[in-house]
């Protein structure tokens, strides 16, 4: 990132500062209205004891004409002040959603460890706009807090006794609500936990409908989401009900508190301590504060809420990464020369020692599946050896930029996803903006490709599709490229979304590149015409083949076959045919 280019902090520290800004002037207006508010029953006291009691029609109409203006004010005030809060709570939650998005696509990891997608979509859905709504409902707090000391002064100049009861009353009243209002907060996380794993169930059983017809596993899934369902039900319906029990008492002790100003200030008028005037605007401040008080059982209501709501998000925020270390760039040009020296890793390698030579296509064969999986973690950087070290071009994989580092070795691992959208958005990547508080929080890096300008994109998307012989697939689509695929390519065979992925993988043309089992689904004929076009078409750049696919392995300039979580074996494919029966057994059973 340049000097000169805001970071991800930078934009968020801006953004919270901007939603301060309105924050506070929704509250100041609010205020204003507030004021108003409560100088209507004051200005109607008025109106009675010095021009209805005295029959003065010139101080009538004055005193009217006091009242509208006193009305279009709180009107407007409140108006632009209630704008301005939303305002505020919307930016807020979608201030957030960034924050989270950001450190959901972190490169170095560790957010969505533990965690289903539907559950971190949830986080930043629901829980991004509970905490941002709590900017509305300091902003409301604080109107509460304008209009009741506006009362309590008003009353105090009209009685010093009812003035007391108000500044004495209101912190008890307060002091109860923050109290009746911690089982909601403890249910309320409750609840949204619950939320978010059923809706994590419910995009994990979507994403593998498919296969869950093919076992004929449906009615085990549905049940199973009915017992998520369930209990998801049932904490939102305890959460309901601490929220109604909380809003019910607050109210009753807010009633019980106007009753008490109404009986003091009516023993007053009796004594004649108060003239009829008088009592009607202290009758009139108690019933304004019926409003005041019943805002602060809802900010009590939508804090309780937004501080569990904030410490789920709090968890996603602070998520510790995956991968530590590494800041430095990648240097240009890579050679793409790959070195493992004793790298072990706890789910699969065990101690792996290998020298992958830069520009040649290198097969990897294995007897364990996990062991793939975890050299594919290695080399993706999405998880570093307990022991052993990973070079590129000879320097350390963890000295590198875990985001510059993925584009100079991209690893594409066979169940990758396809986005919703076109086959041709799917293949060919988009520029990037420059930042602008998008998701990633900078300004985007320069792809790690051949460096042929833009003029020459074309021609790279039809080489990758026709290595891949993606060609094929848009050509069956009733739109070609332009066809849409459904989210997570739904609409495509399994054959089909696996040649559009390994033309995505081709067509970003990284100096590495590492491709896993990218022709399980296609048939004999097709993988074999596939093998020779990623040939063709990486010729001269590294490129690493995680397979145990005959066709592919026969195009390599070099096997490895990792047995047991180490290097059992190495040559060509025909030699390891004729000379190993372990890479027989593996590559040809």
């Amino acid at each position: 990132m340049g000097s000169g280019e805001p970071s991800g902090r930078d934009v968020l520290t801006r953004s919270v500062r901007g939603q301060a800004r309105r924050v506070g002037l929704g509250a100041a207006l609010g205020c204003v209205h507030q004021l108003g508010e409560a100088l209507v029953p004051v200005l109607i006291g008025v109106v009675i004891d010095q021009a209805v009691a005295g029959q003065d029609a010139g101080r009538l109409l004055l005193w009217l004409a006091v009242l509208a203006v006193v009305y279009v004010t709180l009107s407007w005030s409140f108006r632009l002040g209630a704008r301005a809060g939303e305002r505020g709570a919307e930016e807020a939650a979608h201030t957030l959603r960034l924050a989270i998005v950001r450190r959901v696509l972190d490169a170095r990891g560790g957010a969505e460890d533990g965690r289903l997608p539907g559950e971190l979509a949830n986080v930043a859905t629901e829980d991004a706009k509970r905490v941002g709504a709590v900017n509305m409902a300091l902003m409301s707090g604080t109107w509460a807090v304008a209009g009741v000391t506006a009362s309590a002064v008003a009353l105090l100049l009209t009685s010093v006794p009812l003035g007391l009861i108000v500044l004495l009353g209101t912190p008890v009243l307060l002091w109860l609500g923050h109290l009746l209002s911690k089982p909601l907060e403890r249910r309320s996380e409750a609840e949204q936990d619950r939320a978010a794993h059923a809706s994590g169930v419910a995009a994990d059983l979507v994403a593998g409908l498919r296969v869950l017809k093919g076992l004929g596993a449906q009615r085990a899934a549905v049940e199973r989401y009915r017992r998520t369902s369930r209990l998801s039900l049932a904490a939102t319906l305890r959460a309901a009900r601490a929220e109604s029990w909380q809003t019910g008492l607050v109210l009753a002790l807010t009633g019980g508190f106007i009753a008490l100003i109404a009986l003091v200030g009516g023993r007053l008028a009796l004594d004649g301590s108060l003239s009829l005037g008088q009592l009607v605007s202290a009758v009139g401040l108690a019933l304004f504060l019926l409003g005041p008080l019943e805002t602060f059982a809802w900010v009590n209501a939508e804090l309780a809420q937004g501080r569990a709501s904030a410490a789920r998000i709090a968890q996603v925020l602070a998520a510790e990464p995956a991968v530590v270390g590494g800041d430095d760039p990648v240097p240009q040009p890579v050679r793409g020369a790959l070195r493992l020296r004793g790298v072990r890793l706890a789910d699969g390698t065990d101690g792996v020692d290998l020298d992958v030579a830069a520009g040649r296509l290198t097969g990897i064969a294995v007897t364990d599946p996990a062991c793939a999986e975890a050299l594919l973690r290695c080399l993706g950087r999405e998880k570093d050896p307990e022991s052993g070290t990973v070079e590129l071009d000879g320097v350390p994989l963890n000295r590198f930029d875990p985001a510059q580092l993925r584009a100079a070795v991209l690893v594409a691992a066979h169940d990758a996803v396809l986005f919703d959208g076109s086959l041709a958005d799917n293949v060919t990547p988009r520029p990037q903006p420059e930042d602008d508080g998008t998701p990633d929080g900078s300004a985007a890096e320069p792809t790690a490709g051949d460096g042929t300008g833009e003029a020459d994109a074309d021609l790279l998307t039809e080489r990758a599709m026709s290595a891949a012989h993606a060609d094929e697939v848009a050509r069956s689509l009733p739109h070609g490229t332009a066809t849409g695929v459904g989210e997570g390519g739904r609409s495509l065979s399994g054959g089909q979304r696996q040649r559009v992925l390994l033309a995505r993988a081709l067509r970003a043309g990284p100096p590495v590149l590492v491709v896993h089992d990218p022709t399980t689904a296609v048939d004999a004929l097709t993988e074999a015409r596939i093998a020779e076009g990623l040939r063709e078409i990486r010729r001269g750049r590294t490129t690493l083949v995680v397979t145990n696919s005959p066709a592919l392995l026969a195009v390599a300039d070099r096997v490895v076959l990792l047995d047991g979580g180490r290097v059992g074996a190495e040559g060509t494919h025909a030699e390891l045919v004729r000379a190993d029966a372990t890479y027989r057994t593996a590559v040809l059973a």
